[in-house]
C-alpha cells in the first residue's frame, strides 16, 4: 500500500522510489508500551516549509515497529530533496499530533537515503535535548512500471497451539524480498481469534508491493499467534513467488508452515500446519496481455465478447437503444477513490450509451482511465438497476442490499459472465436452477439470476462467433420464463390482442 499515487509517466531523470521506514529501540515514554506512528514531511524548494506527505499506519505495543504503510516519491538525481521523519507515541485517535507524545525526529535527502549502501540508511533520533530517541531505518527500492493488482485469500489448517487457555490467534505478514537479501513488510491480515484453522479475508494489494513487478522473487511469510500485549508468538514460515500465486487456487499452493527452530530441536517435527491459497486475481493492466481487460488491436477480449453476444440480442428489445452502463471494481480519478458504481462513459449524470457499439466504446474509454481494483463486488450496480426500478413502477422493497434480496422481487433479470480462471462457487449460487437462493432464511420469491463462465464457451477452432451464439442463447434462454413468472406473480395479465390487419378497400370476413 502506499500514501501517494505514483505518476504514471517519467520524464528521464525522474525515478519513483518507495520508502519503508522502520523505527529501532524507540524507549518507551511514561509507560512500557509505545503505540507508534511515523509522520513524513517534505519541503518546498522556494518556500523552504515543510509540508506533510503521509502517515504510517499506527502499530501497538511495541518499541520496534516495522510499517508496512510505504511513501512513495518522485526522485530527482539533480534535486536536493529534504526529508523530515517525526515518531509520535499516540495517546488517542485524534488526528491531531500535538495531542499525542513526540519521540523524536530525523532529517536527511532524498538522495542520501538512495545514495547508502543497498539503499538503506540508518540514523539516530533527536529532537529532544539529553535524550536518546533510538534509531530510525529507511530503506529504498526504485520502483518498476507494474501497475497490477492482485486479489487474494488464504486459509490455514491444523496450525500450532499457543494460548493455554484457548487455541491460537492467527495472522500472516507478508515480506517482500531486497536485492541486498533483506525484507521488506508488505501486508498483515487480521486476526481470525481462537481457532487453529483459520480462514482470512480476501484483500487486494499492488503487485509491486509483494514483488516490484518481478514475479519470480521470493515472498516470505510468518504466522503468528496474536498477543495483548504486542509479544506476538511465532507459529512458522514458508516462501514463495508471485508467479506460484498467480496460478491460483491448486496443489501447488498449499504451504507447510514450518518454525526453523523446532525443527532443528525435534527430529519428528514435520511442520505447525499448513496454508492453503483459496483465490488469486489480477486484472492487470489493460495494456498488457496478461490481464483479462488487455485491448489488443486485432481481436476483442473476453469482455467485449461477452458484451457484444449478449447485447445484440437484447437491444432488438429497447426502443430507442440507450442503455446505461455501469462498471465496478476500479479507482477513479483524480483522487483514487474506489468505486463499485461508476458511469463507463465517466458521465454520472447520463450514463447512457447509444446501443451496443456506444457500450463497447465507453468500456474501452474507460480502461484508460479508470485502475482496475478488486475484489468484485457488483451489488451497488444492482442495486443501482434495482432503484431505477422502483421508480419505474412505483413499488416498495424494504431492503435494498444485496443480489439475494433485491431482485427477486422485482421485474428485472440479472445475467453474469464469469470471466477468467477463478472458482465462481459463489456465481453459480445465485444462479439459484438447482437450488432457491435464500437470505436470512427466506428463500428468494423467483429466480431471477443466470450465469455462466465464459471459459466454457471458448471454441479451441478460433470459431468464436459460434461460441459467442452459444453464449447468449445459454444465457438469455431463462429471460421470457421470468418475466412471465413476474407477471403471474402480480396477477398482471396481458392487454387484448389488437383487431387482426384488414388492407384499405378489404371487408374482413369473420367465419361462425
Amino acid at each position: 500500500t502506499s500514501s501517494s499515487n505514483v505518476m504514471d509517466k517519467l520524464d528521464d531523470m525522474a525515478s519513483v522510489y518507495e520508502f519503508d521506514p522502520f523505527t529501532g529501540n524507540i524507549p518507551a515514554t511514561k509507560v512500557e508500551i509505545t503505540v507508534s506512528l511515523c509522520v513524513l514531511y517534505t519541503q518546498g524548494v522556494e518556500t523552504k516549509q515543510w509540508r506533510e506527505f503521509g502517515r504510517t499506519e499506527v502499530i501497538d505495543n511495541t518499541l520496534n515497529p516495522d510499517f508496512v504503510r510505504k511513501f512513495i516519491l518522485d526522485y530527482f538525481f539533480e534535486e536536493k530533496q529534504n526529508l523530515r521523519f517525526d515518531l509520535y507515541d499516540v495517546d488517542s485517535k485524534s488526528p491531531d499530533l500535538s495531542k499525542h507524545d513526540f519521540l523524536g525526529q530525523m532529517f536527511c535527502t532524498l538522495g542520501e537515503i538512495v545514495g547508502s549502501p543497498a539503499s538503506r540508511l540508518d540514523k539516530p533520533l533527536g529532537g529532544i535535548p539529553g535524550k536518546k530517541c533510538g534509531t530510525i531505518i529507511l530503506s529504498a527500492e526504485e520502483l518498476g512500471n507494474c501497475r497490477d493488482s492482485a486479489t487474494m485469500q488464504f486459509c490455514a489448517n491444523k496450525l500450532d497451539k499457543k494460548d493455554f487457555f484457548g487455541k491460537s490467534d492467527p495472522f500472516m505478514v507478508f515480506y517482500r524480498s531486497n536485492e541486498d537479501g533483506t525484507f521488506t513488510i508488505c501486508h498483515k491480515t487480521e486476526v481470525v481469534k481462537n481457532t487453529l484453522n483459520p480462514v482470512w479475508q480476501s484483500f487486494t494489494i499492488p503487485v509491486r508491493a509483494l514483488c516490484n513487478g518481478d514475479f519470480d522473487r521470493t515472498i516470505k511469510v510468518e504466522v503468528y499467534d496474536w498477543d495483548r500485549d504486542g509479544s506476538h508468538d511465532f507459529i512458522g514460515e514458508f516462501t514463495t513467488s508471485y508467479r506460484e500465486l498467480a496460478r491460483g487456487q491448486s496443489q501447488f499452493n498449499v504451504y507447510e508452515v514450518v518454525n526453523p527452530k523446532k525443527k532443528m530441536k525435534k527430529k519428528k517435527y514435520v511442520n505447525s500446519g499448513t496454508v492453503t491459497l483459496l483465490l488469486c486475481l489480477s486484472l492487470g493492466n489493460p495494456s498488457q496481455s496478461t490481464s483479462l481487460h488487455y485491448m489488443n488491436p486485432y481481436q476483442m477480449n473476453a469482455y467485449a465478447m461477452a458484451l457484444k453476444a449478449v447485447g445484440e440480442i437484447i437491444q432488438d428489445y429497447d426502443s430507442d437503444k440507450m442503455f446505461p452502463a455501469l462498471g465496478f471494481g476500479a479507482k477513479l480519478p483524480p483522487d483514487g477513490r474506489v468505486s463499485h458504481e461508476f458511469p463507463l462513459n465517466g458521465n454520472i449524470e447520463n450514463p447512457y450509451c447509444n446501443g451496443i457499439e456506444g457500450i463497447l466504446e465507453a468500456y474501452h474509454q474507460s480502461l484508460k482511465t479508470v485502475q482496475l481494483y478488486g475484489p468484485t463486488n457488483f451489488a451497488p450496480v444492482v442495486n443501482h438497476v434495482a432503484r431505477y426500478v422502483l421508480q419505474v413502477t412505483y413499488s416498495t422493497i424494504v431492503d435494498i442490499y444485496m443480489t439475494k434480496k433485491t431482485g427477486a422481487k422485482l421485474p428485472m433479470s440479472i445475467i453474469i459472465v464469469g470471466v477468467g480462471q477463478a472458482e465462481f462457487d459463489a456465481m453459480v449460487e445465485l444462479d439459484g436452477d438447482d437450488i432457491r437462493i435464500s437470505s436470512r432464511g427466506k428463500l428468494a420469491e423467483r429466480d431471477i439470476v443466470q450465469f455462466v463462465p465464459f471459459r466454457d464457451y471458448m471454441d479451441r477452432t478460433g470459431n468464436h462467433v459460434l461460441s459467442m451464439a452459444r453464449l447468449a442463447k445459454d444465457v438469455l434462454a431463462e429471460i421470457p420464463d421470468q418475466f412471465i413468472s413476474y407477471m403471474k406473480s402480480r396477477g398482471i395479465k396481458p392487454n387484448p390482442a389488437p383487431p387482426p390487419y384488414t388492407p384499405p378497400g378489404h371487408t374482413h370476413h369473420t367465419q361462425i
